[in-house]
């Protein structure tokens, strides 16, 4: 029986003077996985005390989204829409790009997407 894991991880991290929010987003996000993780962002956010807050989303291993869990991703991307400076999207699938064109949309902030790590670390420490 094979294993399929799902879900998303937080953190906060740091580049020399630079903070910045961490997701990891693996397998395909359901609506109980945004419960969950919804109010940690939340909090994450609420202990920042810039205005604006950058944001890196490893979706290397990220396959997609339930419906349910679509909607309620687009939801809190529409309630914290100002919050963010600069988002950058780490990923390794074609739908991926298109995906962060279409939420780039959403955001105030910029939002970008990347096939390398460093590249995407890189542009959000400007």
């Amino acid at each position: 029986m094979s294993i399929k894991k799902h879900g998303l991880s937080i953190g906060i991290n740091r580049i020399e003077n630079a903070f910045f929010v961490t997701l990891k987003a693996i397998g395909t996000l359901t609506h109980e996985d945004y419960q969950i993780i919804t109010p940690m962002l939340e909090g994450a956010l609420s202990q920042v005390k810039q205005p604006k807050v950058s944001l890196f989303l490893d979706a290397t291993e990220l396959e997609g989204w339930e419906l349910r869990a679509a909607w309620d991703d687009l939801q809190l991307g529409l309630k914290h829409q100002s919050e963010f400076e600069r988002i950058a999207i780490w990923g390794n699938k074609g739908w991926q790009e298109w995906a962060a064109k279409m939420g780039s949309w959403f955001i105030a902030g910029e939002m970008k997407y990347f096939e390398d790590q460093n590249e995407a670390l890189k542009w959000l420490r400007y």
